[in-house]
């Protein structure tokens, strides 16, 4: 008989299961990092601190300068959808997604939109006097301004603030549709903010992560920190029983 047909030989042990992979495992894989609000926070904490740092120093490096000029030289004729793109990241977002999220019944979120979108464009205001950082245009001659002149310093931008804190507290209650097209708008917030010469690509960096460690304290303070991406509500307060724990008993 041969080993293929021997069926002693079949019930042997069975060979290891294979490791996971990051991509198998959202817990390893940067996406799932991101999930846990303690990574956020230090992790947007970081990259703040760091733009922080180079946006203090005299001028602008040359590879900023080459990312500001290929955004801020597009043409005019996108100048109107990048204005209503730009509103996204306006103080009036937090409000007005908050109210959304509260006539969709969900009042925490609301909630943390509100508290969210407002603590990170405060916040912002007092980064600026601490960095002061002039605008683009005084920066880099030839700056093309569109609309109403920026008032104010540049690093950091309360725009791409705003728009990373409302998205990062929205997107896992979002359906895969609307996250698609909030991971969209959140950069593009960012990259209008440049297209008009309001902000260099450091200051658009700087308030991302400025949102980002805004909702992720949000988060902790609330315990939110449980939470996985894509499940909306709060977690079970009593574990549901599998089908087989329920043929156990």
């Amino acid at each position: 008989m041969s080993p293929f047909t021997d069926p002693s030989l079949r019930s042997g042990p069975a060979a290891p299961a294979p490791p996971q992979s990051a991509a198998s495992n959202p817990r390893r894989s940067p996406a799932g990092a991101l999930a846990n609000p303690r990574v956020r926070l230090a992790a947007g904490t970081v990259v703040m601190l760091a733009t922080a740092a180079a946006a203090r120093r005299k001028g602008v490096a040359r590879c900023e300068a080459t990312a500001f000029r290929a955004v801020n030289c597009l043409p005019d004729s996108l100048y109107r959808p990048a204005w209503v793109i730009m509103q996204l990241g306006t103080l009036g977002a937090a409000p007005a997604s908050a109210g959304a999220a509260w006539l969709a019944g969900d009042r925490e979120l609301a909630g943390r939109l509100l508290a969210g979108g407002t603590a990170t464009w405060a916040l912002s205001k007092l980064v600026k006097r601490m960095v002061r950082r002039p605008r683009p245009a005084i920066l880099l001659p030839g700056t093309r301004r569109r609309g109403p002149d920026a008032a104010g310093l540049g690093y950091l931008s309360g725009h791409a603030g705003v728009a990373v804190a409302l998205g990062a507290a929205a997107l896992p209650r979002l359906g895969p549709a609307a996250r698609v097209l909030t991971l969209t708008a959140i950069p593009a917030v960012g990259m209008t903010r440049v297209y008009v010469g309001a902000h260099l690509p450091l200051d658009i960096a700087g308030g991302a992560a400025l949102g980002l460690a805004v909702d992720a304290a949000l988060a902790l303070a609330v315990g939110d920190a449980g939470r996985s991406p894509g499940t909306p509500g709060r977690r079970p307060l009593v574990p549901v029983p599998r089908p087989a724990d329920r043929e156990r008993e």
